[in-house]
């Protein structure tokens, strides 16, 4: 048996996110961003029925950037992604970089209580994961 200490999502994830509405145009979303590190605006749900999206700036890159479309006139609602796969801030990071592997994600939004509480993506679980908690 091991004695490895379980490393939680909520250990590693970046409580710091940008939130964002999904009628604001991608120049409005990246002006208001304050967390550039996080590379992901989570978009706030309409209601409590809903869910929240994520557009990642490598959206923005494909889908603006790439085909040459005025960041002043798409909206954020036209690139994301939703819903999304979330994950539970008490999630043992092991099972959390499974699940990514298998949806093929980078990065996903941690959700507590129907509420966002973070982000988290390999980066977070490798160096934050496994460096600072070994």
């Amino acid at each position: 048996m091991s004695d490895r200490k379980i490393v939680r999502v909520k250990d590693v994830m970046k409580a710091d996110v940008d939130v964002v509405d999904g009628k604001m145009t991608v120049m409005e979303a990246l002006i208001k961003m304050r967390h550039v590190e996080t590379k992901s605006l989570i978009v706030e749900k309409r209601n409590d029925g809903d869910e929240y999206g994520m557009v990642l700036l490598s959206d923005i890159a494909k889908h603006v950037l790439a085909k040459d479309r005025s960041p002043n006139r798409v909206n954020i609602f036209e690139i994301m992604s939703k819903p999304v796969i979330s994950v539970d801030p008490e999630m043992d990071i092991r099972y959390c970089a499974r699940l990514f592997e298998h949806f093929g994600l980078a990065r996903a939004p941690v959700i507590e209580n129907r509420k966002i509480a973070g982000v988290v993506s390999f980066t977070d679980m490798v160096i934050k994961g496994l460096v600072e908690f070994d």
